[in-house]
């Protein structure tokens, strides 16, 4: 088991299609991000959130992660975009190693995005923040060249 690279999960490349996914803000879909730890079998073929591997903290952090702030999409250069707002998790004490995107609007909490971290991170009674890149096309979570 583990969290095996950063990825587009396959299941949400085919939902795009079958019109699953609204990232509009606003109006569209609420998303989340779950954290977990380096025992939780989550990549590309992740299909939805799921609790196994999910990280704990006595306070600060609860099953299911916290929602996510989507900043809207936006089109430039031929290449399509979204992006979340920085997300914090504040007094908390918890190891991951990564996280979960997924749509918590639609059935069946479908996934979206795998993020490792690439290694353990820590937070002992702490602040433990998540920092997306910049809103651009070079850099946005979510870009569709």
């Amino acid at each position: 088991m583990a969290i095996t690279t950063n990825a587009i999960c396959n299941s949400f490349k085919k939902q795009l299609l079958e019109a699953t996914h609204n990232f509009s803000n606003p109006g569209g879909n609420s998303f989340k991000l779950a954290m977990y730890t380096n025992s939780a079998a989550l990549g590309k073929s992740t299909t939805s959130f799921t609790t196994s591997g999910q990280v704990s903290s006595p306070t600060g952090y609860t099953s299911g992660g916290k929602a996510l702030v989507n900043v809207g999409t936006s089109i430039a250069t031929n290449t399509a975009i979204t992006d979340f707002a920085d997300l914090s998790f504040v007094g908390v004490t918890l190891t991951a190693r990564g996280a979960l995107i997924y749509n918590d609007t639609a059935s069946n909490d479908p996934a979206v995005a795998v993020l490792d971290f690439g290694g353990d991170k820590t937070a002992t009674s702490g602040t433990f923040t998540i920092q997306f890149p910049a809103f651009t096309t070079a850099a946005a979570i979510l870009r569709i060249a």
